[in-house]
């Protein structure tokens, strides 16, 4: 659950949050919320596992990306933490590792839903992103088992996929902007369920 927002926050309020909960600051107001809980670890997870290969290490893919789990953003005012984020190294090729913080816009973010933390993810996140020119945003949602991947445009955001339920045989092989040169098993994000395993 997300934290009632404290509003005229600075920086310095992100620096004094508690360590276990993930702390934004959006428009002058911190919000803080608890660290994900297992489906959604799960989720994000384990598509760092099926992108970090092929896009950040080259493998069995064409490589070229700087991959990061929960980078912390300063996007104009606003500091924000996406479960994923993704840098084109033709468009960043020295990525500010020895930073505490990254300033550079990234040309991919994933959001992994919650209950909780939809509504944050969606209605405020998601136009900050494409404010700042974030090319491709991902929401991920694991208890619906969905994938919403969306590309900016002139007008804001613009959906491209909606892919739902994870046992339609084509979630099994997708391909979606930006890594669509690399088919993604979308089914491996959910996790395995003790009935299915059992089957």
């Amino acid at each position: 659950m997300i934290a009632p927002a404290r509003h005229n926050a600075t920086y310095q309020d992100v620096l004094d949050a508690p360590e276990h909960m993930v702390a934004e600051l959006i428009q002058g107001r911190l919000f803080l919320q608890p660290r994900p809980a297992n489906p959604h670890a799960e989720a994000a997870s384990v598509l760092g596992m099926l992108i970090g290969p092929p896009f950040r290490l080259g493998r069995e893919g064409p490589g070229g990306w700087w991959i990061q789990y929960e980078p912390e953003l300063h996007l104009a005012d606003d500091v924000l933490v996406p479960d994923l984020a993704g840098w084109r190294r033709e468009v960043v090729p020295n990525l500010e590792l020895s930073a505490k913080f990254y300033t550079s816009t990234p040309q991919w973010i994933c959001e992994v839903l919650s209950p909780s933390t939809m509504g944050h993810d969606r209605v405020r996140k998601l136009p900050l992103y494409a404010a700042a020119e974030v090319r491709h945003a991902w929401l991920i949602d694991p208890l619906a088992r969905t994938l919403e991947v969306f590309r900016r445009s002139d007008e804001g955001l613009m959906t491209l996929v909606v892919a739902l339920d994870a046992k339609i045989k084509d979630v099994s092989s997708l391909r979606v902007e930006p890594f669509d040169a690399v088919a993604l098993d979308l089914t491996e994000l959910w996790g395995v369920e003790e009935d299915e395993a059992a089957g």
